[in-house]
Formats: structure tokens, C-alpha cells, sequence
């Protein structure tokens, strides 16, 4: 999913980052801006599948083996969340467009 082609996240509801390193460190910091309401949603959302899922919880081990911290691997999910809605709302628009010609999607 790490492509260079990607398209961005929604940046109303994604949880944005810009680059925040020092000298051998590598560290994003997170824009606090946008959506409360979104944000609080996709954390819900990736507490309960973290609780249930079976493949979120072995991709929680693969990436704690990586070295990486639950808050980051928290992170990841919440794009990978967000970016799964948004294709699942693109997706309900575009139906809805074609079965509806005088509706446009905005």
C-alpha cells in the first residue's frame, strides 16, 4: 500500500503528519487540526477491531516485532481505516450518481 502513486487521505478525517526528525531519529508529529468527531470515530473503530479483528491483532504483533510503538501501529491503522471509508463513501456516490442522472456527487 506504500506507493508513490497514491492518492491522499481525505484530509478532513485522516490523521495528517508532517516530518518532525532529528539527526539519526525518524519521527512524524501528527497536525491536530481537522475532524474531532472523525478522528474520535476511526479510534473507536480501530479499538474494536483491534479487540476482535484476528487480522488486526496479527498485524498489531507483526509490527511490535518491527520495533514499533502501539500508539504508531494505532496510527497506521486509523489510515488504513480512514482510507477503507472513504473508498466505501466514493464508491456509495458514484452509485448514486449513476442510478440518479440528475444528481451530481459533491
Amino acid at each position: 500500500m506504500a506507493s508513490a502513486a497514491r492518492r491522499p487521505s481525505p484530509p478532513c478525517a485522516a490523521p495528517a503528519q508532517s516530518r518532525a526528525s532529528s539527526g539519526k531519529t525518524q519521527r512524524r508529529r501528527l497536525n491536530r487540526g481537522g475532524d474531532r468527531q472523525a478522528n474520535a470515530a476511526l479510534y473507536r473503530i480501530v479499538l474494536s477491531r483491534l479487540r476482535w479483528d484476528d487480522r488486526t491483532r496479527d498485524y498489531l504483533r507483526r509490527r511490535l516485532s518491527e520495533g514499533k510503538t502501539r500508539r504508531e501501529i494505532i496510527r497506521c491503522l486509523k489510515r488504513y481505516v480512514a482510507r477503507e471509508i472513504y473508498r466505501l463513501i466514493a464508491a456509495i456516490k458514484t452509485a448514486a450518481c449513476h442510478t440518479d442522472p440528475d444528481r451530481t456527487a459533491s
